[in-house]
């Protein structure tokens, strides 16, 4: 779903790794090419990086002055040729804007200079970077022979375990996926499946969805008259998955009497089928999911203990997409291979800040929901207004520039103010004369602190 981890990775710039934790730049989500991979830059043995635009990316070291400098160039149109600069002031790691055009902002703030906090989102025209001061020296420029693109994260801590899942994947152990809702546990389990060279099928079980009165048959089948509607046999879900992976959601919704069977199946291998005394053999690998925290539904008698000891082997823990917004030009990148292929899609300033700014309290499954609506709505330019209210909640970044205007900028808003007056207010009309969309013409107005009046 990712795309090439290789790809991604070739991009990515570390220096002096040391294994401990050290800041480092994640150059992100790029409006105008939101395909471009992103890339890291470790700051552990850097005094400055200098951002600004060329014709491509490049990134590149150098010592200037006795100092250890970073010089990134993005192929953005809407940055300035020196743009930025991030130094080491200190203990801390400061944002200065170098008068660019179209100015720097650090999360919905347009900034001059500002000590930067973990975390921080930064907007230079129509890309995003994160900031993180404390991300792990992990070794990300290699590409594990056994990675695929469901696994690709920058996230170092992630990194490592998905690293560890891919070699349990080959082996029978069974695998426990926690997070919360929406982090993309199945996703995890499809990966495992693949990665497990398994011949048979992985089927997918939400346990909370499952019929109470129907529940047995479903899971482990049933025989022709069993009960009233069995038409005909069914071999079952458990069944389905023989020679495969059994992927059991929100397994903590399991009822006690089907955990209890369930637990009769992992011990022997077996299933009868409801109204059947024939025992069928299975060989199923067996995956779960759960938001809840097991161990505490055992605690309360809601969870058996001894399926729960069935369930022990290898856990990874899925972290909210809050906590890894360094892998959101990843997953929007992605987002748009798999829900438009063939349209050339980009997105303005404002919508690349808010999808940085937002919290994501439903994770990876809001954005895929926010893309699509976006999609369905937008052209090819994905704006502020083709996300949802939630989303598109944070003040646009297109404000006044701390500066004196330029000659080009006078006599730009002297047009616009003109147009505006001959059209009294009427932005469509006032597109057409200037042979713009009304989109920018608001976003020229915003600009000059321009009313329709």
């Amino acid at each position: 779903m990712f795309g090439a981890m290789s790809d991604t990775l070739s991009a990515i710039v570390s220096s002096g790794r040391t294994g401990s934790a050290n800041p480092a730049l994640f150059i992100g989500l790029a409006g105008d090419a939101p395909h471009t991979p992103p890339a890291r830059i470790a700051l552990g043995e850097v005094d400055r990086v200098d951002l600004g635009r060329a014709e491509t990316r490049t990134i590149k070291h150098a010592t200037i002055d006795g100092a250890r400098v970073v010089i990134v160039t993005l192929a953005d149109p809407r940055m300035s040729t020196n743009h930025a600069r991030l130094s080491r002031v200190g203990g801390r790691w400061v944002l200065e804007d170098l008068e660019s055009k179209n100015g720097t902002t650090v999360g919905p703030d347009r900034i001059k200079r500002k000590p930067l906090e973990d975390g921080d989102s930064i907007l230079v025209g129509h890309t995003a970077l994160v900031f993180r001061a404390a991300a792990e020296q992990t070794d990300l420029d290699g590409d594990p022979p056994h990675a695929m693109s469901d696994l690709a994260t920058l996230y170092a801590p992630l990194a490592d375990r998905y690293r560890e899942l891919a070699t349990v994947a080959r082996t029978n152990v069974a695998i426990e996926i926690r997070g919360e809702t929406g982090t993309g546990k199945e996703l995890v389990a499809h990966a495992v499946h693949e990665l497990s060279g398994r011949p048979g099928k992985l089927v997918a079980v939400n346990c909370a969805a499952l019929s109470s009165s129907m529940l047995e048959a479903e899971l482990f089948g049933h025989k022709r008259g069993a009960f009233t509607g069995a038409n005909e046999d069914r071999a079952g879900l458990i069944r389905s998955a023989d020679k495969g992976t059994l992927f059991l959601d929100e397994i903590a919704e399991l009822p006690m009497a089907a955990q209890a069977t369930l637990l009769r199946v992992l011990q022997s291998g077996e299933v009868t089928p409801v109204g059947s005394d024939v025992v069928v053999k299975v060989d199923v690998r067996l995956v779960t999911a759960t938001h809840r925290d097991l161990d505490a539904e055992v605690a309360v008698d809601k969870f058996r203990a001894d399926l729960r000891a069935r369930l022990l082997g290898f856990a990874i823990d899925l972290p909210a997409l809050r906590k890894r917004r360094e892998d959101l030009s990843l997953l929007v990148s992605a987002l748009l291979d798999r829900h438009a292929p063939s349209r050339a899609v980009t997105f303005s300033s404002d919508a690349v800040a808010a999808l940085y700014a937002h919290d994501w309290p439903l994770n990876v499954r809001e954005l895929e929901r926010s893309l699509q609506g976006a999609l369905a709505v937008a052209p090819d330019r994905i704006e502020m207004q083709h996300l949802p209210a939630s989303v598109g909640a944070t003040e646009p970044i297109d404000m006044p520039v701390y500066r004196e205007a330029t000659a080009e900028e006078k006599s730009l808003k002297d047009q616009l103010v003109g147009a505006l007056s001959r059209h009294e207010g009427n932005i469509a009309a006032v597109g057409r004369e200037m042979g713009k969309d009304p989109t920018q013409i608001r976003r020229w107005m915003k600009r000059f602190g321009l009313k329709r009046d």
